[in-house]
């Protein structure tokens, strides 16, 4: 049978100028998606109780696994092939939904154990509610692969900050109704359905009946690597949640939490778009490997003078950020957000490396990497754990510390990779992060007197200035900060 023809065409030399423009779009798009996300914070925290966002975390940890099943690794998979073929296409996206029905039937029906387990009767209805969302984005996944692969940045910024718009004014005004955790739950449907809306109009296809004889073997072996290595990964991400909510309970699950997300939910929402932006430009190069490794290079970099440094300035201001963003009855969580930012800022550091993984089709090599890490950061916050959520955060911290030099190590075992520029790269970001975030604790300490905000502010013209005095110091670093600038300087202007 005829595998039919291609749907996308394969850049040529425009990569760059693709990459630049999907750059600027998905970044604007993060920045308004961030400030959305901190709005709702700031109101939600203040509403909301440390018990219902735990109840909420509880779930979601279960969710997350079953999406990794539910994606199957095969978006990344119809992004990275060379050629994918409208067969092909109709096909994944059957495979999607299929997986996406069985794992909403799955979750309905052990929805009773998870409430079990936990000792909370109020988790069934709420695992059961959520378990909508497999079918949701099992319909979604492949409408969002053909616009990532298609480099459709504008469209997919679009969709991500219509759902999250949808989703927040849903809590906030179910919070105030007094819906409680099931505001939360009600924001993440709405979210999840506005965004597969919007993908469908803007995919422009629809999926024609499954056609036997089509060759998916090559996407199907990518997937089950990746699967296996998102599942492993995963659950090394969760075992913090997983451990607090087992031996302390849903209040405490609810502070850490809070401080998690505060802290990941801005990361992701730059470092998801990034990985947005390069799998499919760094997969057309694969035949180019100093080309992408220059990508990679400049990718750490970029992220590493911006997201680092702002984490690291936020690390040292801990206490100001917190009163000042969800107010007095969080006083236990700056502790933890100092450390989860310091945990934020190391995980930046080699996720380029995972970048290379995904393009260059080394799934089977990153799920073996992945074992090693999941078993490095159980150790750590198993023991970090008999110190409460603050031994938590620093178990997950000390993990990264470890985990982010391991990791370019193993790569390079595997691939060509610009190991020494990264690791020279690394190390300078680490030491300007440090300086930073350090004259951001002073002038936070120097300053005791003075209102939470312009605290912040001082704070953060305290780190600014480290930048600008390392930078005036040390050439490496000048050097480093101007080609950000460069880049930024380029994005901008296309």
């Amino acid at each position: 049978m005829t595998e039919g023809p291609s749907v996308t065409a394969t850049p040529g030399d425009g990569l760059g100028a693709s990459a630049a423009r999907g750059a600027v779009v998905t970044l604007a798009g993060q920045i308004a998606q961030v400030v959305l996300q901190t709005g709702s914070v700031v109101i939600l925290a203040r509403i909301l109780t440390p018990r219902d966002y735990g109840l909420y975390a509880i779930v979601l940890v279960i969710v997350g696994v079953g999406e990794i099943f539910r994606d199957f690794g095969l978006s990344s998979a119809a992004i990275q092939a060379a050629v994918l073929t409208r067969f092909q296409r109709d096909n994944l996206f059957w495979i999607n939904a299929a997986l996406g029905l069985l794992l909403a039937l799955l979750t309905f029906l052990i929805a009773p154990g998870v409430a079990a387990v936990f000792h909370e009767p109020v988790l069934t209805p709420i695992t059961r509610v959520l378990s909508l969302t497999f079918v949701i984005n099992g319909l979604a996944t492949q409408f969002r692969a053909g616009l990532n692969r298609d480099l459709k940045f504008g469209r997919l910024a679009f969709c991500d900050l219509a759902g999250q718009g949808v989703g927040l004014t849903t809590a906030l005004v179910s919070a105030a109704a007094g819906a409680r955790y099931w505001a939360l739950v009600a924001a993440q449907l709405a979210q999840v359905a506005t965004v597969l809306a919007i993908l469908a109009i803007f995919a422009r296809w629809v999926p024609r009946r499954p056609r036997r004889g089509t060759d998916l073997v090559p996407m199907l072996r990518y997937g089950i690597s990746f699967v296996g290595a998102q599942i492993v990964g995963y659950a090394g991400n969760n075992l913090d949640s997983t451990v607090i909510g087992l031996r302390l309970g849903p209040r405490q699950l609810g502070l850490y939490n809070r401080a998690f997300q505060l802290v990941m939910t801005p990361l992701g929402q730059f470092r998801s778009p990034a990985t947005t932006v390069a799998l499919p430009v760094l997969s057309r190069l694969q035949a180019d490997v100093a080309r992408a490794n220059d990508y990679l290079r400049r990718g750490q970099l970029a992220m590493g003078y911006t997201i680092v440094a702002a984490l690291a300035i936020a690390a040292g201001a801990s206490d100001r950020v917190v009163d000042l963003v969800m107010g007095p009855q969080w006083q236990a969580v700056p502790p933890v957000f100092a450390l989860l930012a310091i945990a934020g800022s190391l995980q930046m550091l080699s996720f380029v490396g995972y970048w290379a993984y995904l393009s260059r089709g080394l799934t089977a090599d990153l799920f073996r990497y992945t074992l090693v890490d999941f078993a490095l950061r159980g150790v750590c916050i198993a023991v970090g754990s008999t110190w409460g959520i603050v031994g938590v955060a620093a178990g997950y911290a000390i993990a990264h510390a470890a985990e982010w030099p391991l990791s370019l190590w193993w790569l390079g075992k595997r691939t060509v990779i610009p190991a020494r520029e990264l690791y020279c790269g690394a190390f300078r970001i680490i030491a300007t992060g440090t300086l930073a975030g350090g004259l951001s604790f002073l002038a936070c300490r120097v300053l005791t007197g003075w209102a939470d905000f312009p605290v912040l502010c001082v704070a953060a013209l305290a780190g600014i200035g480290a930048y600008a005095g390392t930078a005036a110091l040390c050439g490496p670093i000048r050097r480093d900060l101007y080609e950000v600038r460069v880049l930024a300087e380029r994005f901008l202007h296309r």
